[in-house]
């Protein structure tokens, strides 16, 4: 027994104590004990804990499937009975049978839900469910730079509280750097689940300063990386800065693309109204033209036009994307606003590049790769607005960017080896890694898969990777033209051939990396991976997956796709 001020002073520490101090202090008072040759308390053995949660997760690139994943795997240590599921085919009548769901999901483009969540919202959304036995909480994954940061998120809680259901928890609205909110959201679920704070509160921002810091610079150099005769236009810029920018490898770099005048004269012409007619939104006054540069008139979201079409009168097909043409198909209603129209209208949201620099290698510099977007609407070919902004952007003009910080696509350390796949412009990362690793002299090994449509014509940075692999920066290069043979290749099929050796780089430790589109490579190449995982190690395709989904928990299988 202790005495009654020992044993108050105890109760204190582990009161205030966060479970990593208090896994140390067991630790340390039975290393104390075995030092004095007394024998050691046995571990007490953790409590199974009576809830059982269903962790649903919404993602477009991943990161809300790791978090679920990460936070299914923690609550399974701590003998919490979870279960986690993609929210894909999630029927919200289910809920119904549900005492408990954690929500993980992220915002895209202009508030929008991912894709594999849409149905689900909709679904929520479209009639009355009974959920009044329901408890919920909301874990929203954004970007602050983005105008309606965490909007997903905070429609579906929204949603949630409408149909009856309860929330434990505020909602999180958990920026780019996201790791800190995800533990303090754990230890306040965990402090819910115990009872022991019935009212628990996540210090989290919910909404959080923006943090990122702003620089200017000049395009110093910009060239076409493809031959005359290339399907495509990829840009090598370079932008030249006065002050060090501070960035990492693995990091992007944001802008805020403005419209061309020429399309800002096209929307004004439809709507009758002249450049500089003074309007006034919210109390802010502005002309057209100067609200009509900041707002988003290109690739409209659908929710912006179903509200124009719906403040015109009409109806517009999904394929139209811009405001000029939603315009150019109706004429104005007689008591037309035009300033209810722009209101309707979303201010620019930042595209974000992968940096394909690296500081220690490109002093003074930060380059980028850039692919000049081309597609057809309504049997037009349109241009996306930031890729065309870029690369037409003038030489020695300033230029005004951030650094978006990627923390979930770093290097690891120097003696750990990497594998790296990018096909297209998913290769400017890697070409930030190879320069880092080459200027730092690290030891790893580095093995790279690239692909574009043909040798001859898409060989990107053909002459810089060539030049480590002979010097050994580079040990292995595989690529793959699809289009120089009858018979298309891709990186996945590079990777079914090399299965033995990519097999055993994944068991010796290797880092595995993909960059480039979502869909469909890094859908392809995930699958042929998991096809050689199960080949090479004699195990089944499901097996072989989990492999696969507990390289990624471990931070050994990176992902930046888009």
């Amino acid at each position: 027994m202790l005495p009654d001020s020992t044993l108050a002073l105890l109760k204190q520490l582990v009161k205030v104590a966060t479970p990593e101090e208090l896994i140390w202090s067991k630790g340390y008072i039975a290393g104390f004990l075995e030092g004095r040759n007394t024998p050691a308390l046995p571990a007490p053995v953790a409590a199974p804990v009576a809830v059982k949660p269903v962790i649903i997760y919404g993602t477009e690139t991943g990161n809300a499937k790791k978090v679920a994943s990460g936070l299914l795997a923690s609550f399974k240590k701590k003998k919490i009975n979870a279960r986690s599921v993609d929210i894909f085919g999630f029927d919200p009548l289910k809920l119904e049978k549900e005492e408990l769901a954690l929500f993980i999901v992220s915002t895209q483009g202009e508030g929008e839900f991912p894709l594999n969540a849409q149905a689900f919202y909709e679904k929520l959304t479209a009639r009355q469910y009974k959920l009044d036995k329901l408890s919920y909480a909301v874990f929203g994954l954004g970007d602050s730079s983005y105008p309606l940061f965490n909007q997903a998120a905070v429609l579906l809680d929204e949603a949630l509280t409408k149909q009856g259901a309860k929330s434990i928890l505020p909602l999180v609205k958990a920026d780019v750097s996201y790791r800190d909110d995800v533990q303090q959201w754990e230890t306040a679920l965990e402090a819910v689940f115990s009872g022991l704070q019935p009212n628990a509160v996540v210090a989290a921002p919910t909404e959080p300063a923006h943090s990122k810091t702003a620089y200017r610079g000049v395009v110093s150099h910009s060239i076409v990386l493809n031959d005359t005769g290339s399907n495509k236009e990829t840009h090598h810029i370079e932008i030249t800065t006065d002050e060090p920018v501070d960035y990492r490898p693995g990091d992007a770099l944001g802008i805020y693309a403005k419209n061309e005048p020429a399309k800002i004269n096209a929307v004004l012409k439809l709507l009758g109204t002249d450049a500089n007619t003074l309007i006034v939104i919210n109390g802010e006054n502005k002309t057209a033209t100067q609200w009509l540069e900041e707002k988003n008139i290109l690739g409209l979201s659908k929710r912006s036009v179903k509200g124009i079409g719906a403040l015109l009168n009409t109806h517009f097909a999904d394929e139209v994307s811009d405001l000029e043409d939603l315009l150019s198909q109706t004429g104005l209603p007689q008591d037309f606003d035009v300033s209810a129209l722009i209101a309707l209208l979303l201010p620019i949201a930042p595209r974000l590049y992968s940096i394909s620099s690296s500081p220690e290698a490109h002093n003074g510099e930060v380059h980028l790769t850039v692919t000049l977007n081309t597609f057809v609407a309504n049997g037009i070919e349109k241009q996306g607005l930031a890729s065309q902004y870029l690369t037409a952007f003038p030489k020695d003009a300033p230029l005004d960017f951030y650094i978006h910080r990627n923390n979930n696509f770093r290097l690891p350390d120097d003696s750990r080896d990497i594998i790296m796949i990018g096909p297209g412009t998913g290769i400017a990362p890697f070409r930030s890694f190879l320069a880092h690793r080459d200027a730092t002299g690290a030891e790893g090994k580095n093995w790279l898969f690239f692909g574009e449509q043909h040798f001859v014509l898409d060989f990107y940075y053909q002459t810089e990777i060539q030049d480590w692999l002979t010097s050994g920066v580079l040990t292995h290069l595989d690529v793959a033209f699809s289009r120089d043979q009858q018979h298309k290749i891709y990186v996945q099929d590079r990777i079914r051939e090399k299965a033995a050796a990519f097999n055993q780089w994944l068991q010796d430790g290797a880092v595995l990396y993909i960059c480039g589109q979502k869909s469909p490579m890094s859908t392809d190449v995930e699958k042929a991976i998991i096809e050689v995982i199960a080949s090479q190690r004699g195990i089944s395709h499901e097996a072989a997956a989990q492999v696969l989904e507990t390289l990624e928990t471990e931070g050994r299988y990176l992902k930046d796709v888009y």
